[in-house]
């Protein structure tokens, strides 16, 4: 077997990051390894551009990692609304509370690894960001400049062994050991602004003269990737009831599986057949007079997961006076606030019947909430594949 081909220098790579890092909040003199882990977990399928201003909201309501640890799951849940992947909400507290617990983050790669909800990627990042570890994490960024650097055609996913171990191989330079943090992160910067997914600008790259994909002329077809399969299609039915203030009834999800501990539409389950609509009305949260019926908002609102494509519809109505069901009654706008972003579809399918008048009551039309849009639309993911 053909030993591996020298990586370029990574004092080139140090210099140029020098000149051209990014000015992004969460890279401190004083490199705080809350902020350093919050960043990392928030950026997981999230872009930069998205994470910064809620990054630096979620601070001012949780300032240190004990806040966080001491704070209901209800409030995390309602201040992570609108960044999607939600069990990263939820691992993200379950870690602040291990951490709290034991007096401070550990400062290994190994002690990261062992707390609740971190993996392999992020152990490494906050271990060599935060504690100047000297390892090289994993995300799309890395892979795709070391899959190019290396001419490696072997595809996604299998290649990502061997594209693990040939970054790792930068740490037996002294240059890039003597400065863990700034070379992962002048990795990162290179991937996200130099050796891009398309057309990458390799006459700007400190690395071209080096680059074997760029001198056979694969560089923007690297990293291959396996085909993926067609995601299946699940399909769910969900109820709007407002009452007579205009409040919307929302209810709290179980706390695992998807959008899990997360506020909600009242509704069916998911799954791969369309729902009757006898079916779908065993599920409404209410059962409405003979006088009254649940109205259907026309389209339907598509959501794409990791696994699957959701579709839903939405059925609506006017509760009735005296209703006594469980669950949580909120403004239009606090429900917008809350919901995450398949829900929030939700409500924008119903937003034309809301202001319309079609649920009014004594109170008149139901306000139609204001949505903020959502921080992860296809067009701007990050794409830097980054697990947990």
């Amino acid at each position: 077997m053909l030993s591996p081909a020298p990586l370029p220098r990574a004092q080139a790579l140090l210099e140029w990051y020098d000149r051209h890092r990014r000015a992004l909040p969460w890279r401190e003199a004083v490199r705080d390894p809350y902020r350093i882990w919050l960043s990392e977990v928030m950026l997981q399928q999230t872009t930069v551009a998205a994470v910064t201003p809620r990054w630096r909201r979620f601070l001012e309501r949780f300032p240190s990692v004990q806040a966080l640890a001491a704070a209901p799951w209800a409030e995390v849940a309602e201040e992570w609304a609108g960044l999607g992947y939600y069990a990263r909400a939820r691992n993200l507290h379950a870690c602040a509370q291990a951490v709290a617990a034991r007096g401070g983050f550990p400062d290994t790669v190994e002690g990261l690894r062992a707390l609740p909800g971190i993996g392999a990627y992020t152990a490494a990042a906050v271990g060599a960001i935060a504690f100047g570890r000297a390892v090289v994490p994993l995300d799309g960024n890395v892979e795709r400049v070391t899959a190019r650097l290396a001419a490696i055609e072997e595809p996604l996913p299998g290649a990502r062994p061997r594209l693990a171990a040939l970054a790792q191989r930068w740490m037996e330079q002294a240059e890039a050991a003597a400065r863990p943090a700034d070379f992962v992160q002048a990795l990162f910067d290179l991937g996200a602004t130099i050796c891009t997914p398309r057309s990458p600008a390799c006459a700007l790259c400190p690395w071209q003269a080096g680059c074997a994909g760029r001198r056979a002329g694969l560089a923007e077809s690297l990293p291959r990737k396996a085909p993926k399969r067609a995601r299946p299609v699940k399909y769910g039915v969900h109820f709007l009831l407002a009452d007579a203030a205009g409040r919307l009834l929302l209810e709290r999800r179980p706390p695992s599986g998807l959008l899990g501990g997360m506020l909600g539409l009242p509704g069916t389950p998911w799954r791969e057949a369309p729902w009757t609509e006898a079916e779908a009305l065993a599920h409404a949260p209410a059962l409405l007079p003979a006088s009254a019926s649940w109205a259907a908002a026309s389209g339907e609102a598509r959501h794409g997961f990791t696994h699957f494509e959701l579709r839903l519809t939405l059925r609506l109505a006017r509760a009735p006076e005296g209703l006594n069901t469980a669950g949580e009654w909120l403004s239009p706008e606090a429900a917008a606030a809350a919901l995450p972003g398949a829900m929030q579809k939700l409500l924008a399918l119903a937003g034309g019947m809301l202001a319309g008048g079609v649920l009014a009551g004594g109170a008149g039309a139901v306000a139609s909430p204001t949505l903020a849009p959502s921080p992860r639309k296809a067009s701007g993911k990050r794409n830097t594949g980054r697990p947990a």
